[in-house]
């Protein structure tokens, strides 16, 4: 394992007593003097380090493949493969990420089941040889170009209850599975498990068990036909922050005895998954700044004469980043985004019905349909919490508006910490992370006056 030096994330350490927030507060504080006042992120890698060590106490059988397509930031990568995990790329671009980070090539899979010639060939000159299908079309083409893979049949599942479906595009039936493993057997070629994806942002638990169900069947066929099968792969689907209806810890809850009943730790079989949104979404804050503005009067009748004009209009909004940018997860990952008051409002000040629009002069550029906000003056901040996943990612410069300057932190603590694992690994209990790294300073509003010491120590 290659080992990374701070400089090596260029991210900026947070002083004791600091936190992620603060250093938002900060990087606003500096812009005030100036019309400089674009969109930015703060992203806290401490964070990344917090989900880690969650998913190893709540699931120690299961080995993580991080989803590189969640978010491919060089400094989250870095930092899973720091903490040993593994990666799941889906194109030859993300396999050369993850392995230009050092990371062996036994702890990649290629988890797309519908690949190109030329990047199934890039996958065996480099040593990648896990590798997920689903059709017979696939098995040729491996067959032909890849003479050292190791094929997982990836089996459709009951994705209705998930936010984003994926077993209508990918996914074998049980019926189609056995066909499959009769032709894999003919082409002579190496299967070593089943793998299955319940869908993105999952909101019923049961899912997964009916899913692991369905792959200890395929395993079963797989048997009957002289493959001796040790890989099981669950997927996604996990949640990334504590306000998603369904909580990690219940889809935990269930997973884990339907691995002890059909997969149970003295089968042989290793157990991974494929989590994206879960290690990154709660670890990205997005601040965006109120660029114009429009008031909108709604017409009044006879009867609210006597109304005192409080209610009387409705406020938009325009802001530096918008759905061809950051909010792009509003429309490719159905996110519902609302967002927090920089400053705290007064105790007694009015509300308006208010829309959330992006700088585009595109009209489909609409962040949020209705909320309600002060009124607010231009050049006032807007923030956004779990901004994680499916964010940066997939966010273009359409209009000739540029992407939000992302600035990474972390505590000595976490750094620390994840500097044990990579030299020594994960023994022994499994502790909280760095309680240190959520102090009681770590504000919700900035009415309250920043600490005189500066939140960063140093950008390394």
């Amino acid at each position: 394992m290659s080992s990374y030096t701070p400089a090596d994330f260029d991210f900026t350490f947070l002083e004791e007593g600091f936190c992620a927030r603060d250093c938002v507060e900060q990087r606003i504080n500096e812009s005030s003097m100036s019309d400089d006042k674009d969109a930015f992120y703060v992203a806290d890698l401490g964070d990344v380090l917090k989900k880690h060590l969650r998913w190893m106490r709540a699931l120690p059988r299961v080995t993580p493949f991080y989803a590189v397509k969640c978010n491919d930031s060089r400094a989250v990568v870095m930092t899973l493969a720091s903490l040993g995990t593994g990666f799941d790329c889906a194109s030859k671009n993300e396999i050369q990420l993850v392995q230009s980070l050092g990371v062996d090539p036994s702890r990649i899979i290629y988890a797309n089941p519908c690949k190109q010639v030329s990047q199934i060939k890039y996958a065996s000159a480099h040593g990648v040889q896990m590798m997920t299908f689903d059709s017979e079309v696939e098995l040729m083409k491996v067959a032909r170009c890849h003479e050292n893979a190791k094929l997982v049949l990836r089996i459709a599942t009951d994705d209705s209850k998930a936010v984003c479906r994926l077993s209508v595009k990918f996914g074998a039936t049980l019926k189609s599975s056995r066909l499959l493993l009769e032709r894999a057997r003919e082409l002579g070629l190496d299967i070593i498990g089943v793998s299955f994806h319940v869908g993105s942002g999952c909101t019923d638990p049961e899912t997964y068990s009916q899913a692991i169900s369905d792959a200890r069947c395929v395993f079963d066929m797989g048997a009957e036909l002289g493959y001796n099968m040790t890989l099981l792969d669950i997927g996604g689907g996990f949640p990334g922050s504590d306000d998603s209806k369904l909580k990690f810890e219940e889809i935990t809850a269930v997973i884990n005895p339907a691995l002890d009943k059909y997969f149970p730790a003295d089968s042989g079989v290793r157990v991974i998954a494929e989590p994206g949104r879960y290690y990154v979404c709660s670890a990205y804050m997005l601040a965006v700044n109120i660029i114009a503005k429009k008031v909108v009067m709604k017409e009044q009748s006879a009867s609210d004469d006597e109304d005192d004009g409080a209610n009387d209009r409705t406020l938009m909004y325009y802001v530096n980043d918008g759905v061809y940018g950051s909010f792009n997860c509003i429309l490719y990952d159905h996110a519902h985004v609302l967002p927090t008051l920089h400053k705290k409002p007064k105790p007694d000040e009015r509300t308006h019905p208010c829309s959330i629009w992006g700088p585009t002069c595109d009209g489909l550029d609409r962040i949020v349909e209705q909320c309600i906000l002060p009124d607010l003056p231009l050049g006032e901040w807007l923030l956004f919490e779990n901004m994680g996943a499916y964010t940066v990612a997939a966010s273009s410069t359409f209009n000739g508006f540029q992407k939000p300057d992302i600035h990474y932190v972390m505590s000595r603590s976490a750094w620390q910490r994840i500097q044990q694992i990579s030299t020594q690994g994960l023994h022994g209990p499994i502790e909280e992370a760095c309680p240190s790294d959520l102090p009681s300073c770590c504000r919700k509003e900035s009415s309250l006056e920043l600490p005189a010491k500066p939140c960063p120590a140093h950008v390394l």
